[in-house]
């Protein structure tokens, strides 16, 4: 475990105010825990003399912890990274939520980067959670997504974080809404349908009142239900922008694949088909289409011989992707899961299957092995 002086940190160091870090003496013992304070110049020279030390992975940002992180700790990341999500989307309101919401999503961004595979499964398997949690929930996928657009359509870091950013507050002033709309059967209502129109420049308002800035973020959030032959809503405008045009994308994708009580969430093979048909042209759309495939990671598939597993990593086409063998040919479960590549003869994709073949008896990290 590397370790460095605490004197090449010193600029990390306020006097009187909580330490950063634990400082460790010459023999990588604690001589003061993270938290503890060094309340005067003198103090600080004494532990300089006395070679006190600090752990290099202690001065890591969340996001340099999580590229330098072993693959089988990644599950646990996601879990963790997403309820610091949930929680900061929890606190929209507060005049530190855009702080708090960069500090959240920065270690997510940094996850999609690390895996894209693992970060698409992340979008797949959601049918676990509370349909009343579906407005947060729809919120980080749609986030997820519209980061991984942007990273294949070659934008920016700062062009991928903002696509996020959008998508998680889109629709931040209708949460509850839609979680009373994903969990009831009966018809919208006017009250609700009229809530539902006025949600892009109620969510704008309130990341203004918030103490969001960004222009551009904030006119991404009021135009991501326009479109472009001028039906859209709220204002029924032709021009908008890029970034809401690709926020636009990803939450009608993502909307596809998510269930609700009045029905199933549809196959991604057929998801894909639907938003490639509504406009086969759109760069956006085509991106959607080759980053996802037909079979993203995180979907259950039978293979032409019988065997079915979950797609655990995209192949070389959207329709031959990487699969962990759960069941042989004849339903029998296997001893653990078998890597099986779709693209060689015979071992084609055959259907998308809505319920689980046996991954409830194999973890993420089983997964990850194949």
């Amino acid at each position: 475990m590397p370790y460095t002086p605490l004197v090449t940190v010193k600029h990390r160091i306020a006097l009187g105010q909580a330490l950063p870090f634990n400082v460790l003496d010459a023999s990588h013992a604690l001589m003061l825990a993270k938290g503890q304070v060094v309340q005067t110049a003198h103090q600080l020279e004494l532990l300089f003399q006395r070679g006190a030390l600090v752990d290099l992975q202690e001065l890591l940002t969340p996001a340099e912890r999580i590229r330098n992180a072993p693959r089988e700790a990644l599950p646990g990341l996601w879990r963790f990274c997403m309820d610091d999500l949930h929680k900061a989307l929890g606190h929209c309101a507060d005049e530190h939520f855009p702080a708090a919401l960069e500090q959240a999503s920065q270690p997510v961004l940094a996850l999609v980067e690390r895996d894209p595979d693992l970060a698409i499964f992340q979008v797949m398997r959601q049918e676990a959670n509370p349909l009343m949690q579906y407005g947060m929930d729809h919120a980080l996928h749609t986030g997820i997504t519209a980061a991984l657009v942007a990273r294949r359509l070659g934008w920016s870091d700062a062009e991928q974080e903002r696509a996020m950013k959008v998508s998680l507050t889109m629709n931040v002033s209708m949460f509850e809404l839609q979680g009373q709309l994903a969990s009831q059967t009966t018809p919208i209502t006017p009250e609700q349908r009229q809530a539902v129109l006025a949600h892009p420049e109620f969510s704008a308002r309130m990341l203004l009142l918030a103490g969001v800035t960004d222009t551009d973020w904030i006119k991404a959030v009021l135009w991501h239900h326009e479109v472009q032959d001028g039906s859209g809503y709220p204002r029924g405008l032709r021009d908008t922008s890029d970034l809401a045009n690709l926020v636009r994308q990803a939450d009608i994708y993502t909307t596809k694949l998510s269930r609700r009580a009045n029905r199933q969430a549809m196959a991604p093979d057929e998801a894909a088909r639907m938003v490639f048909m509504q406009d086969p042209k759109s760069s956006m759309i085509n991106a959607i289409v080759k980053e996802f495939g037909l079979y993203p990671p995180g979907v259950f598939v039978r293979l032409m011989g019988g065997e079915t597993g979950v797609v655990v990593q995209r192949g070389g086409s959207v329709k031959t992707p990487i699969v962990a063998v759960l069941t042989d040919g004849r339903g029998q479960p296997l001893s653990s899961p078998q890597r099986c590549d779709t693209a060689e003869p015979g071992y084609g994709v055959a259907a998308i299957l809505g319920e689980d073949p046996g991954m409830g008896r194999v973890s993420l990290a089983q997964l990850l092995a194949v």
